[in-house]
């Protein structure tokens, strides 16, 4: 049987949204979205916060999570990368005799996830030769037509070749969508998370929201009380 963990990095420290993990979104800590999902998608033999906030530990705990210890303040600041963070979660719990054949990034910050779509990243990596799998979403705009503004605050196209073409004639681009990254632990590789061993499980635009702006978060609000609302009506036609 394979042993899966789900492992959700919430620092204390964030600038620009104060307190943002824990901040208070439709009644709920916003962590809480996250480690729910996890939950309800009945794929993890343990769920873990790696935190060095007391405070986050506890509202995680909460809401049913472990946490099985305070991460050191060298891997709390600015600098450190969410890859060093999930290593040094499954390092410790292998010292503590506890080994997984698949991990789960889930970030604190993804209160539009679902759970059929972990679900999906599980089952397409578990059936694949890819060591990765992770939440990815269409791009709203053919990045061959996109331009930057040059240092005489001046429109200069990234391919000027594109600029007569029409759309349906481009081809497709993807983003990552931020919200979890599945990995088998008895394979490694040196490509990127971006990279040809990774599946991309394709969201849907509206469940894809960045949160690190108060702007974000406004437009995360929005994004979920049209979905809830949507799913509420659903159900309440259906009854």
């Amino acid at each position: 049987m394979d042993r899966c963990i789900a492992i959700i990095p919430a620092r204390g420290g964030s600038k620009r949204i104060p307190r943002k993990n824990i901040k208070d979104f439709f009644g709920k800590p916003l962590i809480a979205y996250s480690i729910q999902t996890a939950l309800e998608s009945n794929l993890f033999d343990k769920i873990i916060v790696t935190t060095d906030d007391k405070e986050i530990a506890k509202i995680a705990k909460e809401y049913g999570a472990e946490i099985p210890f305070i991460r050191p303040c060298e891997l709390s600041d600015d600098y450190t990368g969410t890859n060093d963070v999930v290593q040094h979660a499954i390092d410790y719990l292998k010292e503590q005799g506890q080994e997984f054949d698949y991990a789960c990034t889930i970030y604190a910050t993804a209160p539009l996830m679902k759970s059929k779509y972990l679900i999906e990243g599980f089952q397409k990596l578990k059936s694949s030769d890819a060591i990765n799998a992770f939440s990815s979403t269409s791009m709203p705009f053919p990045i061959q037509r996109t331009f930057k503004v040059n240092d005489d605050g001046r429109c200069e196209m990234f391919t000027p070749e594109h600029y007569m073409t029409r759309s349906q004639d481009l081809e497709e681009a993807y983003q990552d969508a931020g919200q979890f990254y599945w990995t088998k632990l008895d394979k490694s590789s040196k490509e990127i998370m971006l990279g040809k061993d990774s599946i991309p499980i394709i969201l849907p635009r509206h469940l894809v929201q960045d949160i690190d702006t108060l702007e974000d978060w406004k437009r995360a609000e929005l994004l979920y009380e049209v979905i809830y609302k949507a799913e509420n009506e659903k159900y309440f036609i259906q009854s």
